[in-house]
């Protein structure tokens, strides 16, 4: 009898060993299931091509935002270096050449992207899909190498099988992540692209003064971008 006992006992705790087995194969299943479904209701395909999209934009932002920041901290460098010219017409004819160095991005569409003004009503995002959709559209690429359309073909191989190794789920976390992070960037670009914008403006206004007059305010408007907050948010990110 004891023997029979342990025998039963044994087929019940085996028995029970399947069951639980069963039972998490069902509950991945289910999981499965539930990650081809996100909360924006997209598709495993449709979340990594979001992915992609996100990754091609912030790419050419970073590209653009590091021209108008470098731009603008390599304005304020020549300034203090010109406070050595102790000649007021020499300094003067200085600070022309690096004021005009910096709004000639103004006229080089291909060098800073246009970014679309948020809408009051408008979510995070919607604004940055909107922004990406016209940065996508305004992008003109040059002429590549084959070498250089083959490295980009890898490239986007293996991110796809990365994200193909993801859940749907984990993708749309990651999407949601990058949207975060390249709306600050939007953010900080765009504030540092109307210092350019109205540089320009005022600039060009200036140009009707004598040389007198037209001095101290090309000082002024050097002075009030030195101390905006938009860029002495940023100024400091530049390498020495």
């Amino acid at each position: 009898m004891g023997k029979a006992d342990k025998r039963q006992r044994g087929d019940a705790g085996a028995s029970t060993n399947l069951v639980g087995k069963f039972t998490q194969s069902v509950r991945r299943i289910v999981q499965d299931v539930k990650d081809e479904g996100t909360a924006s209701g997209q598709t495993k395909e449709e979340v990594i091509e979001t992915n992609e999209r996100l990754r091609a934009v912030r790419i050419r932002l970073d590209g653009s935002y590091e021209t108008a920041k470098r731009a603008l901290v390599e304005l304020m460098q020549k300034y203090s270096a010109s406070k050595q010219v102790r000649n007021v017409f020499e300094r003067y004819g200085l600070l022309k050449l690096m004021i005009k160095d910096v709004i000639k991005l103004e006229t080089q569409y291909w060098t800073l992207v246009e970014i679309p003004r948020q809408e009051k009503q408008e979510t995070v995002p919607a604004f940055v899909l909107r922004a990406c959709a016209i940065m996508e559209k305004s992008h003109k690429e040059g002429v590549k190498t084959a070498a250089k359309l083959q490295e980009e073909a890898d490239g986007r191989r293996e991110r796809v099988d990365r994200l193909e190794n993801m859940t749907t789920a984990q993708i749309e976390a990651e999407n949601t992540q990058m949207t975060n992070d390249l709306y600050r960037l939007l953010k900080k670009y765009t504030g540092l692209r109307n210092l350019i914008r109205d540089l320009k403006e005022e600039y060009n206004s200036s140009k009707i003064y004598p040389i007198v007059p037209r001095y101290t305010m090309l000082k002024d408007m050097i002075k009030d971008i030195m101390h905006n907050p938009d860029y002495m948010e940023v100024c400091h990110e530049v390498d020495a």
